[in-house]
C-alpha cells in the first residue's frame, strides 16, 4: 500500500508539473472557450457618420439550454459509464484466467475512477479550453468558472448547431467518461502480469501527455456561434486544435480513443514482456459467458458513446444510433464467416470480438456516413480485425493479452480511413454539413474522397506517433520508479491473491 500511495503521489507531481510546462503562453484577454457560450452579434462600427446618432451595440442573445438535449446527454453519460463498469470489466475479465479475474476488474474500475478525478482537476481544462494547437489552457482548472456568478446559472457549452447549447457541466461529465474508458482499454494489453501501482502511475502519465493533447488536437474548436462572419473564419480556425484545423473527421473517438489506446497497449505489451509460459501453456479464457455479457453491455452502452457525441437529440444522433446498430451486427456476421472459412467453425469468442470490432470501426464514422457506408465499414472491420488478432499479432510478436491493438488499433484505423470515403455525399454520406461549411468554406461540391482520406491518414499517423512516444517514455519512467512487473512467483500464483489478497471465486 505504501508503494501504491507513493506511486500515485509521484504521478500527480509529474502530471501537474507537465500541466504547468504545457501552458506555453498567457491567455488572451478576449478568450473564447471551446464549447463555450454563443457569441454576441458584431458591435456597431466605432466611428459613425457625424449626422447619425451613435448606435448602441445589440445585447448578447440569451441561450437557454434545451432540456431534451441536456437529458439525452446525461443518459448518454450513464450509458458510457455502463460500457466501462461493468461492460469492459466483464469483457476483459472473462478473457483472462480465473486467477487474474479480480485483478482485471480492479484495474478497469480503479483506472476509470482515477482518470475521472484527474479529468475534473485539470484534464477537462487542458482538453477543451483555448490554448494553442496542441493543448488547452488552465481556465477550467478544478472546474473554475463552470458556474457563472454574474448570470446566476451554469455556463453553456456549444453543440454543433448555432444558437443551441447544453450546460457546460453536462458536456464535461460526458467527456470524462471518454477519458476514463480510453485509459481502461489499455489494461487488456498487459493483463495478468503488471503491478497494480505501475498501472495507475502509467495511466496518470499517459492520460496527461497523450490523451489530453490528442483530444485537444482532434476535437477542440471555437464552436459554431464563434463564426459570426466570413471575415472571422480564419481567425477562429487558427484557435482550434491542429488536427481539427486539417479538417479530419472523428465523430466519437476513432483517433482520440481507440487508436490512441491501442498504440499505448501495444507498446506496453512489448515493454512489460510476455506472460510466463506464453506460447507453451494454455491461457484460454476462463469464462466466455462473462465475455459475452460484457460485449453485450458494451454494445448497448456504445449507443450513448456514439449517438451522444452528436451533443443534441437530433437527426445526427439518430444517424449515429442506427449506424452503430448496423455496423456492429455486420461485423459480428463478417467475423463469424471469416472464422468458419479459416477453422470450419464460428465461435462465441469470435462473435463477441466481432461486435467490439464493429463498434470500434463505426465510432469515428457514426454521424459522418450514411447507412450504406456503415454496413460496408462493419463488414470490412469484421474481417480486418479477425486478421489483426491472428495474422498481424503473429507478425508483431507481442503478447497483447486481450488483443487491444488487433481490435481497437486495426478497427480504429479502418474506421478512420473509411470515414473519409463514405462521408462523401456521392456515397450517401452527409458530407460537410452547414456549420462545418461555415467554419471551413468547403462545400459538398468541393468534396474529394482522396483528399479527405489523406487528411484522415495524417490524423491517424499523428496519433500513432504521439501515443507511441509518450507510452515508451511513460513505461520507462514507471519501470525506473516502481517497476513494471510482478515477480515470477506472484505471476504464477495469480494477481488476484498476490496483488489484492482476495479472489474472484471460492470453492
Amino acid at each position: 500500500m505504501k508503494k501504491l500511495l507513493a506511486s500515485l503521489a509521484l504521478g500527480l507531481t509529474l502530471c501537474l508539473g507537465g500541466v504547468a510546462m504545457a501552458q506555453t503562453a498567457p491567455a488572451a484577454d478576449a478568450k473564447v472557450e471551446a464549447k463555450a457560450d454563443a457569441k454576441a452579434p458584431a458591435a456597431a462600427p466605432a466611428t459613425a457618420p457625424a449626422a447619425a446618432p451613435a448606435a448602441e451595440a445589440a445585447p448578447a442573445p440569451v441561450i437557454v439550454p434545451n432540456k431534451g438535449d441536456t437529458a439525452w446527454m446525461m443518459v448518454s453519460t450513464i450509458l458510457v459509464i455502463m460500457m466501462v463498469v461493468p461492460g469492459l470489466a466483464l469483457f476483459y475479465g472473462g478473457l483472462v484466467r480465473s486467477k487474474n479475474m479480480l485483478s482485471v476488474l480492479m484495474q478497469v474500475m480503479v483506472t476509470f475512477s482515477l482518470i475521472t478525478v484527474l479529468w475534473f482537476i485539470y484534464g477537462y481544462s487542458l482538453a477543451f479550453t483555448e490554448g494553442n494547437a496542441y493543448i488547452g489552457g488552465l481556465d477550467r482548472l478544478f472546474m473554475n468558472g463552470i458556474w457563472d456568478n454574474a448570470a446566476g446559472t451554469f455556463a453553456n457549452a456549444a453543440t454543433f448547431s448555432k444558437g443551441v447549447a447544453i450546460p457546460e457541466i453536462t458536456f464535461a461529465g460526458f467527456q470524462a467518461t471518454f477519458a476514463g474508458i480510453t485509459c481502461a482499454l489499455i489494461v487488456g494489453a498487459f493483463a495478468e502480469r503488471m503491478k497494480f501501482s505501475a498501472v495507475l502511475l502509467f495511466m496518470t502519465l499517459w492520460f496527461t501527455f497523450s490523451y489530453l493533447p490528442i483530444a485537444h488536437m482532434v476535437w477542440f474548436w471555437m464552436g459554431p456561434d464563434a463564426y459570426t462572419a466570413k471575415e472571422v473564419v480564419d481567425e477562429m480556425n487558427s484557435k482550434a486544435g491542429m488536427i481539427w484545423q486539417w479538417g479530419a473527421l472523428d465523430f466519437a473517438g476513432g483517433t482520440v480513443v481507440h487508436i490512441n489506446a491501442a498504440v499505448a497497449g501495444l507498446v506496453g505489451a512489448f515493454m512489460v514482456g510476455k506472460r510466463i509460459g506464453y506460447g507453451r501453456e494454455a491461457m484460454a479464457p476462463h469464462s466466455l459467458t462473462l465475455t459475452m455479457v460484457g460485449a453485450s453491455l458494451l454494445w448497448v452502452g456504445w449507443f450513448g458513446f456514439n449517438a451522444g457525441s452528436a451533443l443534441e437529440a437530433n437527426g445526427f444522433a439518430a444517424l449515429a444510433f442506427v449506424n452503430t446498430l448496423l455496423a456492429t451486427a455486420a461485423a459480428v456476421l463478417a467475423w463469424c464467416v471469416g472464422e468458419a472459412l479459416m477453422r470450419g467453425k464460428a465461435s462465441m469468442l469470435g462473435a463477441a470480438s466481432g461486435a467490439v470490432a464493429g463498434l470500434v470501426a463505426i465510432t469515428p464514422a457514426a454521424g459522418n456516413v450514411g447507412i450504406g457506408g456503415a454496413l460496408v465499414i462493419g463488414i470490412i472491420a469484421g474481417f480486418a480485425c479477425l486478421w489483426g488478432v491472428n495474422g498481424l499479432k503473429k507478425i508483431l510478436g507481442a503478447d497483447d493479452s486481450l488483443d487491444v491493438f488487433g481490435v481497437h488499433g486495426v478497427g480504429g484505423i479502418v474506421g478512420a480511413l473509411l470515414t473519409g470515403v463514405f462521408n462523401s455525399p456521392a456515397l450517401g454520406g452527409p458530407g460537410f454539413v452547414a456549420d462545418w461549411v461555415t467554419a471551413t468554406g468547403i462545400t459538398a461540391a468541393d468534396y474529394s474522397i482522396a483528399a479527405q482520406v489523406w487528411t484522415q491518414a495524417k490524423a491517424v499517423l499523428v496519433t500513432v506517433v504521439w501515443s507511441g512516444v509518450v507510452s515508451v517514455v511513460a513505461f520507462k519512467l514507471v519501470d525506473l520508479t516502481v517497476g513494471l512487473r510482478v515477480s515470477e512467483e506472484e505471476e504464477r500464483e495469480g494477481l488476484d491473491i498476490s496483488s489484492h489478497g482476495e479472489t474472484a471465486y471460492h470453492g
